[in-house]
């Protein structure tokens, strides 16, 4: 059985985002009940709107998976 090279994943870019503070205030408390950071929520919205009007690049890659990895057994 063959296995797939890991793919490794370009790091992400920074940006700096100036925002209202109400309008940040209201996106950290939707992204705390989400239990998200603040910056996970904007990259989920982002996507969302993109892939919404349909720009979402192809080559994009998707986003990590949420919460803790599973559980290596052993001998894995």
């Amino acid at each position: 059985m063959t296995e797939e090279p890991a793919r490794r994943r370009a790091p992400r870019k920074q940006v700096l985002l100036r925002l209202d503070p109400a309008v940040h205030d209201a996106l950290a408390r939707w992204a705390a009940d989400e239990l998200r950071s603040t910056n996970a929520q904007v990259d989920l919205l982002l996507r969302r709107a993109l892939t919404e009007a349909g720009r979402m690049p192809r080559t994009a890659q998707p986003h990590p998976p949420r919460g803790r990895p599973p559980r290596r057994e052993a001998g894995e």
